[in-house]
């Protein structure tokens, strides 16, 4: 989320979290304008800072300023790079092949989120013949208001995670598309 009214609509919808992108990306946010944004979240909604490419000790520096409750490390982060939030939740994201490591908790994350080959594209990737994780996991990945509820019923995760697929155009969200993909995820 980038605006007040990005924030604002997921709130009102009932999203249980809400992402600020700190990698390089039409959805980056400043850390100081995620923090005015965080503050403006009820404490009953998550707020997650999104990682990516920037070395655990920034992306830590990062986390503060911009006051996030969680982290998500997404990519190739080691296991010794979670140990570098000891106050945050963390997600551990990942795309998922058949190499990946998906039991949640194994790189001390509290949840894992599996999300297709490009992340931040809009692909959905199939779950056929996955092996899917146990716990508290996300589905990512070309999730729209249209596929959410299926692609829960197929996988059966603890949560969704979706960016591009309630944007108007790539990086600007639209709050029609918010509020129908929540509703649909909860439904």
């Amino acid at each position: 989320m980038k605006t007040a009214a990005d924030v604002e609509a997921a709130v009102s919808a009932g999203a249980d979290a809400i992402g600020f992108v700190f990698a390089r990306s039409p959805r980056q946010v400043e850390p100081a304008a995620a923090r005015a944004l965080a503050e403006a979240i009820p404490d009953s909604v998550l707020t997650v800072g999104v990682f990516r490419d920037l070395p655990a000790e920034r992306a830590a520096e990062v986390a503060a300023e911009a006051g996030v409750r969680a982290v998500q490390l997404h990519g190739d982060y080691p296991r010794e790079a979670f140990a570098h939030f000891p106050d945050h939740r963390l997600i551990r994201a990942t795309a998922l092949s058949r190499d990946t490591d998906i039991k949640v908790g194994a790189f001390g994350e509290h949840m894992l989120l599996l999300d297709s080959a490009i992340p931040g594209s809009g692909e959905r990737w199939d779950l056929t013949g996955m092996d899917l994780p146990t716990g508290d996991w996300l589905l990512a990945g070309g999730l729209t208001p249209a596929n959410v509820a299926t692609a829960i019923a197929e996988a059966h995760p603890w949560g969704v995670d979706v960016s591009s697929g309630v944007e108007a155009r790539r990086g600007v969200k639209d709050p029609a598309m918010i509020r129908d993909f929540v509703a649909a995820a909860k439904g």
